[in-house]
C-alpha cells in the first residue's frame, strides 16, 4: 500500500474544485461563432468583436456590402464588420418608428431580443434620438441566400453634447430598400409598442 503527502491530497482537491467552478449556466445560450479576423484598417481602435449564430450563417466575402455597413468614427453604423450569407432562415429584431411604417424594414437589426429601458438601448446600439423614436419592435426572419453584415458598433455623435461611444454591442446590417421593394427579410410581425 502507497500513501501520499498531505500536500499532494490536498493539490489534488484543489484541482477537483477548480473544474467544479466551470458548471455550465442554468439557462443554456445559442450557440454563437466569433470571428477574429478584422476586416478593415479601423478595426484597431473598436471594442469586442464580431458575433453571429453559429447555425444558419456562413461567412462569406463580399467587400461593397461590408463598406456599406461600415461608419467613420461619431457618425454610427459598424466600428468593424464580416459579411455572412444565410444558409437557413435567422431570426432578427428591429426597434423601429411607430409612425413611420417603412421603416419596418429598415436596415439595422439585433439578432437579441431587443431589451428596455429605451435610453440604454440607445447608447449599446449607438442610435441618436433624431435618428429613430424607438417605440416599436418586430422579429422577421432572413430569406436562405440574404447577405448580411455583422459587427459592433461605431461611435455617434448626436449633437448637443449627446455622443455615445463605440460598442461592443453587435448589431446587424440587412441592405432592405423597401421603397424599391427589395427586402432580404420575411415572415414578419406587424410589431408591438415597445418597450413592453
Amino acid at each position: 500500500m502507497q500513501f501520499y503527502s498531505p500536500q499532494l491530497w490536498i493539490l489534488l482537491a484543489a484541482s477537483l474544485l477548480a473544474g467544479c467552478s466551470t458548471l455550465p449556466s442554468s439557462t443554456p445560450s445559442k450557440p454563437t461563432q466569433t470571428v477574429t479576423t478584422l476586416t478593415t484598417d479601423q478595426t484597431t481602435d473598436c471594442v469586442g468583436s464580431i458575433q453571429a449564430p453559429a447555425i444558419g450563417l456562413e461567412a462569406t466575402s463580399d467587400p461593397e456590402l461590408l463598406q456599406s455597413a461600415l461608419g467613420q468614427p461619431d457618425k454610427g453604423q459598424l466600428c468593424m464588420g464580416q459579411v455572412f450569407v444565410a444558409t437557413a432562415p435567422v431570426t432578427v429584431y428591429r426597434v423601429w418608428d411607430q409612425t413611420k411604417s417603412y421603416t419596418l424594414y429598415g436596415r439595422w437589426w439585433s439578432f437579441s431580443l431587443p431589451q428596455g429601458p429605451t435610453d440604454h438601448y440607445r447608447e449599446a446600439n449607438a442610435i441618436c434620438p433624431g435618428w429613430s423614436v424607438l417605440n416599436q419592435m418586430s422579429s422577421c426572419t432572413l430569406k436562405v441566400g440574404s447577405k448580411i453584415v455583422v459587427g459592433p458598433g461605431q461611435s455617434a455623435d448626436c449633437g448637443d453634447g449627446l455622443i455615445y461611444p463605440k460598442s461592443a454591442v453587435n448589431q446587424v446590417y440587412i441592405n432592405n430598400d423597401s421603397r424599391n421593394n427589395v427586402l432580404w427579410v420575411e415572415n414578419c410581425d406587424l410589431g408591438s409598442n415597445w418597450p413592453h
